[in-house]
């Protein structure tokens, strides 16, 4: 599905109001905390599940928290609906084994490309979604970030895209352009919800990118799209700050990084310090429009992945992902 806005239109005018519908929340591998694999994101969504009263649905990559699988166990021995789609790949793990045996039905892709999606639906009202993968490494030694959006919209948008894979087995290049509510507004916030590989995501995203009029900074496990690399380019030809973290490891083993690309021409990005993964996929354009989801800035996940993109036009929002990208910039490699 193609996006609501085409590349010229200018972009709704981002909220300033604080938004009391969504929550941001990102994970702290330097905390002393972390190291006992308590109290991350997880623990949030823990609580709101275990607040859940008709359905818990789960599309995730990885799965291996205890937290969440005692939580998903607890919501159906309460008799709520429990539901997840997962990678084959993961299939195996001791956690998706356990629920699978207390009878909560669990759907492999069975597919060469990823079902890398990372989000939970909660009795059809609520939604989380960012970068963060169920997993002990992702949720405490990993940068992450994982948001709640309380809206009905939201949540009719994603359980759509579940129920395409769980109930219809369609993945990857099979999927559909059937998103209800590519385009909505929150209490003011506008939104737009994206899936891979049917909504131009990359072709949206650049027209984000072109419309830049201050900064665009961003935050990137693998960035080998060339297409975003040339839109930032330009803009930064034309005077926009242009800022930037991106994985180590990722840049190291990848031929097709654009960070040398973006280096050579005298941009400010930077490898990150984490001895992990700088696991965040994060665009924040002219400090009040957030990019962020499981869409790693590939071109596998622009054609092949099953994915899931959001864009959040609130100010306020915007101000705890710049808190975050100044941290990791500031630790980061020059």
């Amino acid at each position: 599905m193609a996006s609501c806005l085409d590349q010229g239109s200018a972009p709704p005018a981002p909220s300033q109001a604080a938004a009391d519908w969504v929550d941001v929340y990102f994970t702290d591998p330097y905390s002393p905390a972390a190291g006992t694999y308590r109290g991350g994101p997880d623990a949030e969504l823990v609580e709101a599940i275990d607040q859940a009263r008709l359905s818990v649905d789960v599309a995730i990559y990885e799965f291996n928290l205890w937290s969440l699988r005692d939580a998903l166990l607890d919501a159906h021995q309460r008799g709520l609906q429990v539901r997840l789609v997962t990678d084959s790949s993961s299939l195996d793990s001791e956690e998706l084994q356990e629920l699978k045996e207390a009878g909560i039905p669990i759907l492999g892709d069975r597919r060469e490309s990823l079902m890398h999606n990372k989000f939970v639906v909660i009795d059809q009202r609520e939604v989380w979604t960012g970068s963060m993968n169920f997993t002990i490494t992702d949720g405490y030694r990993n940068h992450n970030n994982l948001l709640r959006l309380r809206s009905s919209q939201a949540a009719e948008n994603y359980t759509v895209e579940f129920e395409e894979m769980f109930e219809d087995d369609l993945f990857g290049q099979d999927v559909r352009a059937n998103t209800p509510h590519p385009s909505f507004e929150q209490e003011g916030t506008q939104l737009e919800v994206l899936f891979s590989p049917d909504d131009g995501t990359a072709d949206r995203l650049a027209a984000l990118i072109f419309e830049a009029r201050q900064n665009i900074y961003f935050l990137a496990f693998s960035f080998t799209l060339e297409d975003l690399s040339e839109a930032i380019l330009e803009r930064a030809a034309a005077g926009v700050e242009v800022k930037g973290v991106m994985d180590e490891g990722q840049v190291r083993s990848n031929v097709n990084t654009q960070y040398d690309t973006l280096r050579r021409a005298g941009l400010d990005v930077r490898l990150d310090a984490n001895p992990d993964k700088m696991h965040h996929k994060v665009f924040i354009i002219d400090s009040q429009i957030v990019v962020t989801g499981s869409y790693n800035f590939s071109n596998s996940a622009e054609t092949r992945n099953d994915e899931n993109t959001l864009i959040l036009y609130n100010r306020k929002v915007a101000e705890q992902y710049l808190e975050e990208f100044q941290a990791l910039f500031q630790a980061a490699e020059r």
